[in-house]
């Protein structure tokens, strides 16, 4: 259910002539940069980097930082990059601005089990770091724990679940919510081992025995950054189309637009799920996405979101 529209027939020396003239001259042609870049998925536009790098001898991402600006550079840069090396960077960004856990949960929990491996592979290239070591060092206590069994995690991807350990898991994890004890090593162990499976059904298990789901017994409790990180990454194995629609609501609704949350659903979404997204949007806010969108942002940017969601102006 992506969004993103691709013409069939691409020609890569073409698709990289054009760009290298788009950023010729006095002005940038942005509209050019859209054009051909809001059209082309992730194998193509791997390609055009090499096509670029081998006819002008040049970096094409280094030469778009250079020449666009803003958020409309910010996504161009975040939408160039191949998807693993993309959330890499969302990753090292997130670790960098203390207290900005969400975007690693994100990763750690909405990615399938060998997507985490190849992106922490990436980090690895990139940083000279594992992802995990980054994280350790930016982080302490129980933060730290959930955090690092999050991304270290490799879950196993099946179908298959254990209803007795759903039903006793169910109520370990009811216990410490009630207990206030949201800490406990049982717990941290439950999020960062269990299937996704596995986990929906513990936490089907425990709404249909207690009444409410944990995210809300959760929400109940006062606020702090441990307790938000286990919602999120509960949100996010639950249903992370529901999580990113919030996202979006959250970033176009907010006193001048959250522009990094809203970039990084659109670009990371675009060739995945955003369509269902969109629906989803749809039916909570009665009013289309790409139309929200359009209303919130302007210029290059707006233009550029617009064609990843699959929307010309």
């Amino acid at each position: 259910m992506a969004t993103l529209v691709v013409p069939e027939n691409v020609s890569y020396v073409d698709d990289a002539q054009a760009l290298q003239k788009a950023c010729q001259g006095w002005g940038t042609d942005e509209k050019a940069i859209i054009s051909i870049l809001g059209h082309r998925n992730a194998a193509q536009r791997k390609q055009i980097r090499l096509a670029y790098s081998e006819l002008f001898q040049e970096d094409l991402v280094k030469r778009l930082e250079s020449e666009l600006t803003g958020d409309f550079e910010k996504a161009v840069y975040r939408w160039v990059l191949d998807p693993e090396d993309r959330d890499a960077v969302l990753a090292n960004v997130a670790i960098r601005k203390s207290g900005d856990y969400h975007v690693i949960v994100e990763i750690a929990c909405v990615l399938s089990s060998e997507e985490l491996l190849v992106v922490r592979r990436a980090y690895h290239d990139r940083y000279k770091h594992s992802l995990e070591e980054d994280l350790a060092a930016h982080t302490t206590g129980d933060i730290r724990k959930v955090l690092v069994g999050l991304v270290t995690a490799f879950r196993y991807e099946g179908d298959e679940i254990n209803t007795r350990l759903a039903n006793s898991e169910a109520d370990i994890l009811h216990d410490a919510i009630k207990d206030k004890a949201f800490n406990h090593e049982e717990v941290i162990r439950i999020l960062t081992t269990r299937s996704r499976a596995q986990l929906m059904a513990t936490f089907n298990r425990y709404r249909d025995d207690h009444g409410s789901s944990i995210t809300k017994d959760l929400l109940d409790e006062p606020a702090d950054e441990f307790k938000t990180v286990l919602r999120t990454a509960i949100r996010c194995i639950n249903d992370h189309k529901k999580y990113y629609e919030k996202i979006l609501r959250n970033a176009i609704k907010k006193v001048g637009t959250d522009e990094d949350a809203l970039t990084r659903v659109t670009v990371t979404r675009a060739e995945k799920d955003l369509n269902h997204i969109k629906e989803i949007y749809y039916k909570k806010n009665s009013v289309a996405l790409d139309q929200a969108v359009a209303m919130d942002t302007s210029g290059d940017y707006k233009a550029f979101l617009l064609a990843l969601l699959g929307k010309e102006e």
